[in-house]
């Protein structure tokens, strides 16, 4: 599913509304809606709204990077590459390096690359 980091914080604040009416007053679903309506209002009112909009995108477009097979020796990386299960974009480990699969003009074919431990997560620079 696609979510709108533009969102109408208005149009959000009365769909929670409408949704909090349907729980008792004091209730943990009651708490909780109001805690996180008002967080939403506090990141407005502090003038963070856009900053929170990149979080927000940033943590539903996040894909983390997976390693999709692992190699002792570069020999057993050629015969699965040569097998034709490896798919361009593939990132393999192989003794420990990290390399990634790309179609190249003659085949698929390994290009060194960081392996995911190697890189700063989102956010972190």
């Amino acid at each position: 599913m696609t979510y709108n980091s533009n969102f109408d914080i208005d149009a959000v604040m009365k769909t929670v509304g409408t949704v909090g009416a349907k729980y008792p007053e004091g209730t943990p679903e009651d708490e909780a809606l109001r805690i996180v309506s008002l967080a939403l209002l506090y990141v407005r009112d502090i003038q963070k709204l856009d900053d929170y909009r990149e979080y927000f995108r940033r943590f539903f477009t996040y894909k983390p990077v997976t390693i999709a097979q692992t190699f002792a020796t570069r020999d057993e990386a050629d015969t699965w590459l040569a097998s034709g299960e490896a798919k361009d974009g593939d990132l393999v480990k192989i003794a420990d390096q990290g390399f990634i699969v790309i179609d190249a003009l003659k085949g698929l074919k390994f290009v060194p690359t960081r392996l995911p431990e190697e890189l700063a997560p989102p956010g972190s620079q």
